[in-house]
């Protein structure tokens, strides 16, 4: 079936599954694999743009259809797929070798379809993007569904793609052409946030596999809502922060979703799905007002699905009480204080304390919290290997605070792969003490084809290098393990096991240390390949259990009735 539009979602490295690759723990704390398959929410909301205005989309995952099957012929299935436009998201850095890739398979067999980018890593390299010969378009911003909607209009008609706002394009002579920012939203509210075009376009296409977020949703899913597209705090390691949008896609300020608006697509994920949502943001960070509003228009839709919220500094009783009252379902918090030293903390510009985070967590759990996500990266600046393992030996007092019931999951990884393009870090390196290793889009695309993790690496600071990032990554597992045994949350062999695979993974690192050595070409590839099944089989929690940041929810099978009478009540739906 033809679709005027296509997105497709790249791996991180293209073909991962014919080299030897070891990803280290660079994934350990997120719900995808190391291949970092999960696809943009913009999928999502362009879509639902566009098949309102009355173009056929269609999402096509092909990191996940890697995943799922080593004999999955990525490019027998792109030659199947027919579309006027092919929309390959780079939002995220890493997929800076396998989103380019992908664009040169679909020109070979697609010569006359256009190839468009988009994402903040777009954005930031959109001028280096748009030189590769198989790149036609590039749509920069973070609001884009209304730009996008319009370049198809305008393909569609045969129209002038310089009305076109925040698009880069060629012409038929291959001129370039940039058009500025000009469309990015104030507030979210125009924005259609809807699974159940999702879910249509999936029955429509016949590919459930294909329009997976990540490998394994469809077992245990997780839906999200965002509060707001641009941010109010300035992170110096975030490419999200206030500054990074200001320089990436021309935001001034943030665009946030109105409070009723937010509680309705909560509403509609319930009227399809009996899963976790996912609150992007914290609801605070416009103002309390706004959060008071958003609790209350909850209360009056009754969301009954489980609800995870994000803090970004510390709350108080009340405040958690106040949720307690709201959703029916339960609720659970992600907190990323990044580091529990102060100092590096506030450098990297979280202006609250310790006793703030160490007064949130039991607050939380004395007021209806049924699970506590507590987040520590190694890597940052005035960060040393003492400050690193300092935020894993205070675990043992924080687990101290709580029952030891509770739900209290404390992670520590690395800061990897890379620094975020156009934050205050990326921008100003030596100001942070900082050496970066890659600059440009290519730079980043040649650590990507590393065999090891810590030679993707883009950087070092003055107070560790890579190898310090490395080593006291796996000594914090090996002592966040330590702690959680002695707090009596996980058995002896369970805290074995994870010590085993920590030394484990160490072990293969240096192997890969020494094999980079081999100064002939032929026998360090033979030695790489020997690695391949070890490192494989170390994709997922190399210092962590990945299991823990599941949530407890029914698959998309067993919700199925629930999808079938959503669907027949969108019909009626205004």
């Amino acid at each position: 079936m033809r679709s005027d539009i296509i997105f497709m979602h790249a791996p991180s490295v293209y073909d991962f599954r014919k080299k030897p690759i070891f990803y280290g723990p660079v994934s350990d704390v997120i719900p995808s694999s190391p291949v970092f398959e999960m696809y943009p929410i913009g999928f999502m909301t362009i879509s639902s743009h566009l098949e309102a205005a009355g173009f056929k989309t269609r999402i096509v995952n092909i990191a996940v259809q890697m995943l799922a099957s080593d004999k999955f012929d990525v490019e027998k299935r792109i030659a199947g797929l027919n579309a006027k436009v092919f929309a390959i998201d780079l939002h995220w850095m890493p997929h800076a070798h396998g989103a380019i890739e992908l664009a040169k398979i679909v020109k070979k067999y697609h010569p006359d379809s256009l190839v468009e980018f988009g994402g903040l890593t777009s954005s930031y390299f959109y001028r280096e993007l748009i030189q590769r010969p198989e790149i036609d378009l590039v749509m920069r911003g973070d609001t884009t569904e209304v730009p996008t909607v319009r370049m198809m209009e305008v393909l569609e008609k045969g129209g002038d793609l310089s009305t076109v706002p925040n698009l880069t394009w060629k012409d038929r002579d291959g001129h370039v052409h940039e058009n500025e920012v000009t469309h990015s939203l104030q507030s979210l509210d125009e924005v259609m946030f809807d699974y159940g075009t999702m879910i249509k376009c999936v029955m429509r296409n016949m590919d459930i596999g294909g329009a997976l977020p990540w490998f394994g949703w469809d077992k245990l899913p997780l839906t999200s809502v965002f509060t707001v597209r641009g941010c109010s705090i300035n992170c110096a390691e975030c490419g999200g922060s206030h500054y990074a949008n200001g320089k990436v896609v021309c935001r001034k300020a943030p665009a946030f979703r109105s409070p009723e608006k937010l509680a309705e697509d909560m509403a509609l994920i319930q009227s399809y799905l009996d899963t976790p949502i996912f609150i992007v943001g914290d609801i605070r960070q416009q103002s309390m007002s706004y959060a008071e509003r958003f609790l209350e228009a909850c209360k009056q839709q009754r969301i009954k699905n489980h609800v995870v919220i994000e803090l970004f500094n510390g709350a108080t009783p009340e405040y958690f009480k106040r949720l307690d009252s709201v959703f029916e379902g339960g609720w659970s918090i992600e907190f990323s204080p990044d580091s529990h030293d102060e100092k590096v903390r506030m450098a990297l510009g979280k202006g609250y304390t310790n006793e703030a985070i160490e007064k949130t967590i039991p607050a939380a759990f004395r007021n209806g919290c049924s699970r506590f996500d507590l987040f520590y990266m190694n890597g940052l600046p005035y960060q040393d290997r003492e400050s690193s393992l300092y935020s894993v030996q205070v675990s043992e007092r924080l687990w101290a605070s709580v029952n030891r019931e509770d739900g209290l999951f404390i992670y520590n990884a690395p800061f990897a792969p890379f620094v975020d393009p156009g934050s205050r870090i990326f921008e100003e390196p030596e100001k942070w003490g900082y050496k970066l290793r890659a600059r440009t889009l290519e730079d980043h695309r040649k650590l990507l084809d590393n065999p090891s993790w810590k030679h993707v690496l883009s950087y070092e600071t003055q107070w560790m290098t890579r190898d310090d990032v490395a080593e006291v990554s796996y000594d914090a597992a090996l002592v966040l393990a330590q702690k959680e045994f002695e707090a009596g949350r996980i058995d002896e062999s369970v805290k074995d096991d994870r010590c085993e695979r920590t030394e484990f993974a160490r072990g293969l690192m240096h192997k890969v240390d020494e094999i980079m050595l081999i100064k002939d070409a032929e026998e360090r590839d033979a030695r790489l390949w020997e690695t391949k099944d070890e490192g494989t089989r170390m994709m997922n929690s190399t210092i962590a259990n990945k299991k823990d940041l599941d949530w407890d929810a029914g698959s998309i099978w067993s919700n199925a009735p629930r999808v079938g009478i959503g669907l027949l009540k969108s019909f009626f739906r205004k």
